[in-house]
């Protein structure tokens, strides 16, 4: 039996969770060992299965925090917003300040890594039940209401979600050929870039 309350499963399980997150920003996820999380928390390597069946299953949970909190970050953001033109430029200045400062919001949406632990976890565990993951990885709020307004350029929301992810890339291509080698240039080319975007999603303006 385990020797935890239950109050301390709930304790040790947050930790692991911080220390996940603060790990996996800070070296990746392949670099990141298990008994480097259960240092962070105090506990010995093998205590870890009594709260995550493997280093994946923490770190679907990881970025399933990171992107309700970048869901919530949003919308505040839109909160006071007016226009559903004005919605759209504000959530993508929001995704793309994320993406750039933040690696798990950039591993979440640019690389789908939610989708792919959740196939790599069903395989190792085919025998039993897969672990329960909300596959929206890449899924941006608002596109479905937004494929029904009359004035929006396009009525299929997966179509624009791969939209604002195709733009969400060029958060990365600060050292590409084509990029800017500073902060204050670089905002100018994205600033141009989201108001082309909106520009185009919206027919008759």
């Amino acid at each position: 039996m385990s020797r935890f309350t239950d109050r301390d499963r709930e304790r040790i399980r947050s930790q692991l969770v911080a220390a996940g997150r603060e790990l996996f920003t800070q070296y990746g996820f392949e670099r990141t060992r298990i008994s480097d999380l259960t240092a962070e928390v105090g506990i010995g390597t093998s205590t870890f299965y009594q709260f995550f069946d493997s280093k994946e299953a923490l770190y679907v949970e990881v970025l399933l925090a990171e992107r309700e909190s970048l869901e919530e970050q949003i919308a505040a953001a839109v909160t006071d917003v007016e226009t559903p033109r004005e919605e759209v430029r504000v959530l993508l200045k929001t995704t793309l300040r994320e993406v750039r400062a933040n690696p798990l919001i950039s591993s979440l949406i640019v690389n789908g890594e939610l989708r792919a632990l959740q196939d790599r976890i069903a395989d190792a565990e085919a025998n039993d039940e897969p672990i329960a993951t909300d596959a929206r990885d890449s899924e941006l709020p608002f596109a479905a209401r937004w494929a029904e307004l009359e004035a929006f350029r396009y009525d299929d929301p997966e179509l624009i979600d791969q939209l604002f992810i195709s733009l969400v890339f060029t958060a990365r291509s600060r050292n590409a050929p084509i990029g800017a080698d500073t902060d204050a240039a670089y905002e100018r080319v994205e600033n141009a870039l989201i108001e082309t975007v909106v520009d185009g999603l919206f027919e008759g303006e």
